[in-house]
């Protein structure tokens, strides 16, 4: 397939996406000032939770919403950040393959790991959640799973903004800018969980090992999946060297 036409498929697919996530979240409907408000919302959190986190999370604290309302417009909107680049990066610029370089990825599997890995962004959230509302007890706090599900969702808003490096997938360990996210996790607990200081390093760290071990699987499945699918595309030559770099 020549560039142009692999760039217009997947221009077609991402307008797809981010329609169904702007869908989902409200976004896409007609010109209004709400609408204009409500994104101008969004980035104002994202800029403050990143920049001035203390007095963020207070702020955050006090907000009235609910986990569906958490999930549509702050998670569907960020979570297209990595789930977009990863399609645009693995078709354009394509897969190191060693020794036989960057091999692009046809776009009907760099679709399939975009929206994979979209849909595993609600899954770590809500799944993280959960987690860090069960074990507050044990740490001096309160359970609420709406805090937790604050606490976490906010805290994961570096990890998808950096997500944008997997344009380019040689810089794509630069993701590991996303745990900045740890230290917003940090000063959250306590202030939306009700842990102490004293306890809050273990809780920390609980909660950091597990969702690094939850997204580990998930990018293992994620490759699984796609890469058994292109077992039928590829050239035998090439597809040795996916499974024998």
């Amino acid at each position: 397939m020549r560039l142009v036409d692999r760039v217009k498929h997947i221009g077609n697919a991402i307008n797809s996406m981010i329609d169904r996530g702007l869908t989902s979240s409200g976004l896409n409907q007609p010109t209004s000032i709400s609408s204009q408000e409500d994104s101008m919302r969004l980035l104002d959190r994202v800029k403050y939770i990143l920049l001035t986190p203390k007095t963020e999370w207070a702020t955050i604290k006090s907000e009235q919403t609910t986990p569906v309302k958490l999930l549509l417009d702050y998670v569907a909107i960020l979570a297209l950040i990595p789930a977009v680049a990863t399609i645009i990066g693995r078709s354009l610029i394509g897969m190191p393959v060693r020794p036989m370089g960057t091999i692009p990825v046809p776009i009907g599997f760099s679709i399939g790991a975009g929206v994979f890995r979209y849909l595993s962004a609600f899954a770590i959230a809500y799944g993280v959640a959960f987690l860090a509302n069960e074990l507050a007890p044990s740490f001096g706090g309160q359970k609420n799973l709406n805090m937790a599900l604050k606490v976490v969702v906010y805290s994961l808003t570096p990890m998808w903004i950096v997500g944008i490096f997997e344009i380019i997938p040689p810089l794509s360990i630069l993701i590991l800018l996303g745990f900045y996210g740890s230290y917003l996790l940090y000063l959250g607990l306590p202030a939306l969980m009700g842990v102490s200081k004293d306890t809050v390093t273990g809780y920390l760290v609980i909660i950091i090992v597990v969702t690094i071990i939850v997204v580990l699987l998930l990018r293992t499945l994620e490759g699984i999946i796609v890469a058994e699918g292109m077992d039928y595309g590829l050239p035998h030559d090439i597809w040795y060297y996916f499974r024998n770099p």
